[in-house]
């Protein structure tokens, strides 16, 4: 379990200092072309709504699976060869599972633009990263779909991952990363096919349902966590407990919620989706504006999360061996 424990922080640290490469080889580029060449081929064979649900379950436990198997045989394999060579494999790997910095540079991207006074650019850089409608937000809506992005993704992008990666790390047989990997094939599969919509209404039912499940704890975890470092526990379950439950979304609405009562700041309204208004409950209450500020102080929030969960498992991981 020692091995773990350098996993853990120097796959922290690479994803800190490195974050994601443009162009460099990545797990879930692969996810995401596997996903899309076996969906492509379920529409094609499977017509009927049975037949896409069928082919919706075996997937998501083929990708799934297959992601924690595969991450667990290249593993092993580099660990025959030397057993440093298998720690600095698997912490790469768990590295790639992270997304902090990927989402602390999405919002640099967005912001960078917006306080430089040049909103189209800063609208058509946000429609890389969100799914709603940009071409007419203004500069408050901009700002306010940049912490949402930031507050869900923090969950699913980086605390989910975490959190299944310090299962993995106390079950010798199955490794940090193993299990890290699984959870970001579930994440992948539901952010590309887990829509009710179609085509997907079917073939993704499974993938949305299973990732809802499997970062409904980690999801309670993180708002435990926010909740604490904000020194007003209290306040923050009682924001989350009156506006996080009208949110459809299981998780979702709880990880924006809670970030809402800490920084006290309101998210939600009206969403615009390829010309349709889709209205979103109000998470929050609306003491203080949405600003560039309040958004880093959001990514530092997650980065206390983050480095508190990990400074736990290791006490633990060493208290253990």
């Amino acid at each position: 379990m020692t091995n773990n424990i350098y996993i853990l922080i120097i796959a922290a640290i690479l994803d800190y200092l490195v974050g994601d490469p443009w162009g460099w080889p990545h797990p879930v580029r692969v996810m995401g072309w596997l996903i899309s060449r076996l969906s492509k081929f379920s529409q094609q064979y499977c017509q009927s709504s049975l037949t896409q649900r069928l082919a919706g379950i075996l997937l998501g436990l083929f990708l799934i699976i297959g992601s924690g198997f595969f991450g667990s045989f290249i593993i092993q394999s580099a660990r025959r060869l030397h057993p440093w060579l298998g720690i600095a494999l698997e912490s790469i790997l768990l590295a790639s599972c992270f997304a902090l910095s990927s989402l602390q540079a999405a919002a640099t991207d967005v912001l960078q633009p917006l306080i430089a006074g040049h909103l189209e650019e800063a609208r058509h850089i946000l429609s890389n990263y969100v799914g709603r409608d940009t071409e007419n937000l203004s500069e408050p809506e901009i700002l306010r779909a940049v912490l949402e992005t930031v507050t869900e993704n923090a969950t699913d992008g980086v605390m989910a991952p975490l959190f299944y990666a310090i299962v993995g790390a106390f079950i010798p047989a199955v490794g940090a990363a193993p299990l890290a990997l699984a959870y970001k094939a579930s994440s992948t599969l539901d952010s590309m096919v887990g829509y009710r919509e179609a085509p997907y209404t079917y073939l993704g039912w499974f993938s949305a349902r299973l990732e809802d499940c499997l970062t409904w704890l980690p999801c309670r975890l993180t708002v435990i966590s926010l909740a604490l470092l904000s020194a007003k526990p209290l306040h923050v379950w009682q924001i989350c407990r009156r506006d996080a439950l009208t949110d459809p979304s299981p998780n979702s609405g709880w990880s924006e919620c809670a970030y809402a009562a800490v920084l006290g700041v309101q998210m939600g309204g009206t969403n615009w989706y390829r010309g349709v208004a889709k209205p979103k409950p109000l998470l929050g209450d609306a003491i203080n504006p949405i600003t560039p500020t309040v958004i880093q102080n959001a990514l530092q929030l997650t980065r206390y999360s983050f480095f508190l969960w990990l400074g736990v498992t290791a006490i633990l991981l060493v208290i253990s061996h």
